[in-house]
Order: C-alpha cells, then structure tokens, then sequence
C-alpha cells in the first residue's frame, strides 16, 4: 500500500508545481530567471553610493504621460493613457534597447527598473482593456512581455530577480501594482539624480496613508510588510519603521496585516 501512496503523492506535488508555475510564475519569484542581467545591490545607504555612471537615461517621456494622467493622489485616468498608448509602447521601446550593465551606477539602475516596472504594469492594464483589476488578467505575474534587450521578463521576474536583488527595500513603496491597496504611482518619473530623495517621499507618504495605522503599541500594516518581511531590515520591522514614523514603536506593539484591496487604481 505505502508503494503506491509515495507514487500518487509525487505525481500531486509534480503537479501543484506546475499548476503553480502556470498560473502564478512561482520560478520567477524565486529569482531563477534574471536571465544574466546586471543587477547592483545597494550597500549602506543610497544616497552615499557612487554615481559615477556610463549612462544616463532619459525618463522624460514617462514623466510627460505620468503627469498628464495621474493625479497628486496617485489615482490613474486610464481612458487618458489608452489615447496615449502609442507614447507608452515608445518608452518602452526606448527602455529594451538601453540594456544595463556593470557601468551604469545603481542609482541609474533601480530608476530604470522603477520606471520600467510601473510603465509596464500600466501597458499590462491597457492591453487588457476594460478590466476592474489587475487580478483579472490571466496569470499576471507569469506572462513573459517586458523586453530588456533579447530577453523578455514577466512583472513576477522583474520584482522578484531583478529589483529586490538590488537590496534596497524602499523600491517596495515606489512600484506599483494597479490596485487601491499598492503603493501611489507617482505622477513624475524616478530619476537616478533624485531617487534616494524620491525613495523616501514614497516610503513616507505610504506609511502615513490610509494604508497603515501606526501608533507605539499596534501596527496595522499593509500585506506588503507580510509579503516580503525579510526585506525590511532582515525581518525587524520595528526597526525599519522608526526612523520614519517620528516616535518610537514598543517592542511589544501588536501588528496586524490589512486586507489587501485589489481593485483598479483608476478609472476608464
């Protein structure tokens, strides 16, 4: 009995794998196909790295469509962006063909993959027009469609083999999903000259939104804190969050995780 039990049970978790990979690109969150692309990893802090760079990429064209279609509360007029779309398929064609590498700063890095994720998260939501959230297009995180020179990236793989190799846990607060609950997309571009600054405005300005309720003894956070914990200050959120808020949490506080609101951040 127990020979044929171990055989039908592998044959389950052979399957639950690739129903898994199919439908939820559960490789490319592991961070197996980055596809040998250069990713710098932040050491200390941002603002002290070296800037030196032997590129400097142009985000104007994302920064125009940004501003023209998504207001100060990060609420995104896509019926406006859609008579866009030509600009955007533009910029994106613009970002495949600057492939990074090792000479280029991490600064020029993280706003390329910044800008990259949250155009191609948009043009996700227009090629699927009229969709009420991002969750209804099929398998959204797994689709490879993201050109960086030859190779094509799923939105899975670009957040999970690219930026959050990167060891900078603010990105977290600057990319955006296309759902009430994410991070605000921002209406101006992320630029290497600026992005430590921008990086902590996003920080800030999510953890003093209706997104979390912090105070010194409850914590009621965003799911994103529950997601990818160990990416905040090895898993002390604490200890992340303090020098944000403006006092000092207990060690003790409770911590609850929100619901998560999938919704469009948006409207047609």
């Amino acid at each position: 009995m127990k020979k044929k039990v171990i055989p039908v049970l592998l044959l389950i978790l052979i399957l639950s794998v690739v129903y898994a990979e199919y439908s939820f690109g559960v490789l490319a969150f592991a961070g197996f196909d980055n596809k040998g692309l250069e990713v710098k990893q932040v050491t200390h802090r941002l603002g002290n790295a070296d800037t030196t760079s032997s590129v400097s990429v142009d985000h104007t064209v994302w920064d125009g469509l940004l501003k023209a279609h998504v207001d100060a509360k990060g609420v995104v007029n896509y019926g406006g962006l859609i008579q866009d779309k030509a600009k955007l398929d533009d910029y994106l064609e613009f970002l495949a063909a600057h492939v990074p590498d090792d000479a280029w700063s991490v600064q020029e890095q993280l706003a390329y993959y910044i800008n990259l994720y949250n155009a191609a998260t948009v043009k996700l939501i227009l090629d699927h027009y009229p969709v009420q959230s991002i969750q209804d297009v099929p398998r959204t995180w797994a689709v490879p469609f993201i050109k960086i020179g030859a190779k094509e990236f799923s939105l899975g793989a670009l957040e999970h083999s690219l930026l959050r190799k990167m060891n900078e846990p603010r990105i977290h607060f600057a990319i955006n999903c296309a759902s009430k609950s994410c991070p605000d997309l921002w209406n101006s571009a992320y630029t290497a000259a600026h992005l430590d600054t921008q990086l902590d405005r996003a920080t800030r300005r999510f953890l003093n939104s209706d997104k979390n309720h912090i105070t010194e003894d409850r914590l009621e956070l965003s799911k994103i804190f529950q997601w990818f914990k160990g990416d905040f200050n090895d898993g002390d959120l604490i200890g992340f969050l303090d020098p944000y808020v403006g006092f000092n949490i207990s060690s003790s506080a409770e911590i609850e995780f929100r619901p998560y609101d999938w919704s469009l951040n948006g409207s047609w």
